[in-house]
């Protein structure tokens, strides 16, 4: 009876793979494949029969499933994603965010492990002499090779000050390293002065309250201040569409900012009705490779609307909204459901926000930046 059961399931999560990649070419047209569609059908019952007959072990149901629909949303793109249980809870707690992490900023394309491209300053990777490039092949002996970008990164997010072991491919080499959580961020949003500007405004996430924050502490210390804004979005990678608006809201007020490209071409577009409170103000805003989703919006508005001048390496183009979509077992689908578009019709998604002046990679430094920016020509 296990057997069969085993059986039934294996062919269930072969046949949702192929059902929707078939379906996936009758709703794209033109996308290109190895294989006709019904060829798909035929081969089916062959890998089935492989797995049956020929594989060493019996499979085991649950976690073949998984497999399938791990491959299955991994596929789609870098942000959807097939959460398990344990996954599911902790993205609706990070969207607080109230977890503890290591400090790494991760980009993952399917079928490789994940790199990395941003470290958090004072974090414990950044002590561990981590260094952007560096991939991480196993999480507590668990490859990561299979795993989606959401799935690598909540892994390294709990509640608690917990350790958690990174296989890191360095270079040639390999080497792992024992991490303790901590927690990174104690505000959204901070300020710190700088002499012939406004000063700089670091945003770590775009997760509310960041604009309330942003208002009440850091908006009093601007009014009577000249000189260009700095918007550091260096490392900001989390974060929702929504409050990215709110946030745009406060430098420029405009009926459409852009929109969401969604199914079918349907477009849903992004308004800031309300009066800004910094309209006047010069910006300039530092990014990098770990300027993602929400923060790459913000950049890219603020370049078309705001002629904010963009210093840094061009961004990874993640600017999208996904949908989290909860199953009845407690797992979740993380689906991307819109790619931002500015009103132009230039998507962000797969492109990125370009700079205005590009720095080279191993030139990151704060100095490198605040040089660049103290050099650009105000009336430029």
């Amino acid at each position: 009876m296990e057997t069969r059961k085993t059986r039934i399931w294996l062919a269930v999560g072969l046949g949702a793979v192929v059902l929707f990649f078939w379906l996936e070419d009758s709703l794209l047209r033109g996308t290109s494949q190895k294989f006709p569609p019904h060829k798909s059908f035929e081969i089916l019952p062959r890998v089935i029969n492989l797995v049956r007959n020929d594989y060493v072990q019996e499979p085991v149901p649950q976690t073949t499933m998984e497999g399938a629909f791990q491959g299955m949303i991994g596929s789609l793109d870098v942000l959807s994603s097939y959460l398990d249980k344990p996954a599911a809870a902790k993205y609706l707690t990070a969207k607080k965010p109230s977890l503890k992490d290591v400090g790494v900023v991760l980009y993952k394309s399917y079928g490789s492990f994940p790199i990395v491209v941003g470290l958090i300053k004072g974090s414990p990777a950044e002590k561990a002499e981590i260094k952007i490039g560096d991939s991480l092949t196993a999480l507590d002996d668990q490859t990561t090779l299979v795993w989606s970008l959401s799935e690598a990164s909540l892994y390294l997010k709990d509640r608690e000050k917990k350790t958690v072991k990174l296989r890191v491919l360095q270079d040639t080499s390999t080497k792992e390293i024992l991490l303790e959580r901590m927690d990174l961020y104690l505000q959204s949003v901070t300020y710190a002065p700088l002499k012939d500007t406004a000063g700089i405004v670091s945003v770590h996430h775009f997760f509310p309250p960041l604009t309330e924050d942003f208002r009440a502490g850091v908006l009093p210390r601007l009014k009577s201040l000249k000189g260009p804004l700095i918007l550091d979005l260096r490392n900001c990678f989390e974060g929702d569409i929504e409050e990215a608006r709110k946030f745009v809201n406060i430098f420029f007020k405009a009926e459409k900012i852009g929109y969401l490209e969604k199914k079918g071409g349907e477009k849903e577009f992004l308004a800031c009705p309300e009066e800004p409170a910094l309209d006047k103000m010069p910006l300039v805003i530092w990014v990098n490779t770990a300027t993602m989703g929400a923060s790459e919006m913000v950049a890219a508005a603020l370049k078309d609307s705001r002629k904010a001048r963009i210093i840094g390496i061009p961004t990874p183009g993640l600017a999208s909204r996904q949908e989290f979509f909860p199953l009845d077992s407690g797992d979740a689908l993380l689906l991307t459901t819109g790619i931002f578009c500015l009103n132009s019709g230039e998507k962000i998604w797969g492109k990125g926000v370009g700079v205005d002046i590009k720095l080279e990679v191993e030139r990151q430094e704060d100095k490198v930046y605040i040089e660049k920016t103290l050099g650009l020509n105000p009336g430029s």
